[in-house]
């Protein structure tokens, strides 16, 4: 894998663009935008660019261009695929600069940012005037909306509402030979084309640089009930899931976690209800939301009664805000409280919910037979179930060697059951070699067909999502 240093004159040009404020080799800056969350890995860019302007993005791509210099864009460093690891050097642009909320549009119900605005920092914003961005990454309170859209990420209210592409009608990008372009329109549809706009959104910044997104909203709904409800197994639990959707509710978020999940999260986690223990197999996290109290209160009693036919445990109501909170704040707990139990290796499966007991307990089985623990956890409204692969004692030798093997079963398994690599991490960098389980070689070459037409040079975040 080559590593591309920044040669002097290339420096000096970024210099000029960028100044001191904006440009860095310091080895403390060049391994702080080095890492993501994904595993321990750690690929420091040679230089770390920080624009303030597009202006000042699209000379530097145009620099990088001249040089043939690897450019990496660099989000909130909260993705758990290495999408954002500078692996061949170069530049590594941080949009952490460009973080502005440029304007909030009521009456047509869109938002205009920059890439480097935090999530929850947006839906703050939007809802102090009534409105809703509903994509919330359990990252929220440090991802990016420009990491979230190279992504397309999803979050618990997903099930409902849709991914981040949903949500995006228009982007200013750069392109890897400097040029900026708008990729769609400011309107609702939009037939004239080929979509821009959808192909930039996932392509996790291997076909250019976002530098201005235009959001739909929605109306922020006035009510909410959330519950917490226990299972004895977890495969019962997940046949709950699918039978809620067949009894005709769609909540506004379904989340599963294993019985693991919460033992680990109630070590590092405070002011949680005292009914949350790590007794029961599984839980199912559902919030039900509208805007008329006695609608969502009857989708609450249909989905009570499905859970009740699935031999669910007694239930817990979230009576108050500071409960709610609690709760999700358990929720997003269980991923930080994995990783500070162990390195482990997060898979991001995603099936149709129906076959979501199936893929749990195959994923259980692959790792009795190759000898590994994983804690699973995610979102079963949609069938996305996060699989985590924990290192603990585990040799590297089998870490490196032979766990792949069992990795790739699970993906085969996935595949296999109508599902895919991913749900909302991406491919990057872990998860390339096994893309030739989703994807045959037709398919693959008309990929490359599209990084080859935007990125001629192959410049842009390179070695990431292609195998």
């Amino acid at each position: 894998m080559t590593y591309h240093e920044v040669p002097e004159s290339a420096y000096a040009a970024l210099m000029a663009v960028l100044g001191p404020e904006g440009l860095s080799r310091e080895e403390d800056a060049r391994l702080a935008y080095g890492h993501d969350e994904t595993e321990d890995l750690s690929y420091p860019p040679a230089v770390v660019a920080r624009p303030l302007t597009t202006a000042q993005v699209a000379e530097t791509v145009r620099i990088c261009a001249r040089h043939a210099l690897p450019v990496t864009p660099i989000g909130g460093r909260t993705g758990l695929s290495g999408g954002a690891l500078s692996v061949h050097g170069g530049v590594g642009l941080a949009v952490d600069r460009m973080n502005a909320i440029e304007a909030i549009d009521e009456r047509n119900l869109q938002v205009v940012v920059q890439p480097g605005v935090i999530t929850q920092v947006l839906q703050d914003a939007v809802a102090a005037a009534g409105l809703y961005y509903p994509p919330d990454p359990s990252s929220r309170g440090s991802c990016t909306i420009g990491g979230n859209i190279a992504e397309n990420a999803g979050g618990p209210r997903a099930v409902k509402y849709g991914v981040t592409r949903d949500f995006v009608l228009n982007l200013e990008v750069v392109l890897p030979g400097g040029e900026v372009i708008w990729t769609g329109a400011n309107t609702l549809k939009n037939a004239t084309g080929y979509d821009l706009t959808r192909l930039v959104v996932g392509s996790e910044g291997t076909l250019g640089i976002i530098t201005k997104a235009v959001l739909k909203l929605v109306p922020l709904p006035k009510e909410t009930r959330l519950m917490l409800v226990p299972f004895a197994s977890a495969e019962r639990a997940c046949e709950a899931v699918s039978a809620t959707f067949r009894a005709g509710v769609t909540p506004s978020a379904m989340e599963f976690m294993e019985r693991d999940a919460i033992a680990w999260t109630l070590r590092y986690t405070e002011g949680l209800p005292a009914q949350v223990t790590a007794d029961p197999g599984a839980y199912l996290l559902i919030e039900v939301d509208g805007d008329h109290a006695d609608a969502v209160m009857r989708d609450c009693e249909t989905v009570l009664g499905v859970m009740e036919g699935h031999g669910a445990g007694e239930v817990l109501f979230a009576e108050t805000s500071a409960e709610k909170d609690a709760l999700w704040r358990m929720r997003r707990s269980v991923p930080v409280s994995v990783k500070a139990h162990s390195v482990y290796k997060e898979e991001d499966t995603v099936v149709p919910r129906f076959a979501l007991p199936r893929l749990l307990a195959g994923v259980k089985e692959i790792g009795r037979r190759h000898g590994f623990t994983s804690v699973c956890y995610g979102h079963a409204g949609d069938g996305n179930l996060h699989v985590n692969i924990i290192k603990g004692d585990l040799p590297d030798a089998f870490w490196e060697q032979e766990l792949p093997k069992a990795i790739r079963e699970i993906f085969e398994l996935t595949v296999s059951l109508g599902g895919t690599l991913s749900g909302e991490h991406g491919i990057g960098l872990v998860q390339r070699p096994y893309m030739d389980i989703a994807f045959s070689d037709v398919q693959i070459a008309l990929m490359r067909g599209i990084k080859a037409a935007f990125d001629p040079q192959g410049i842009m975040n390179p070695g990431k999502v292609l195998p």
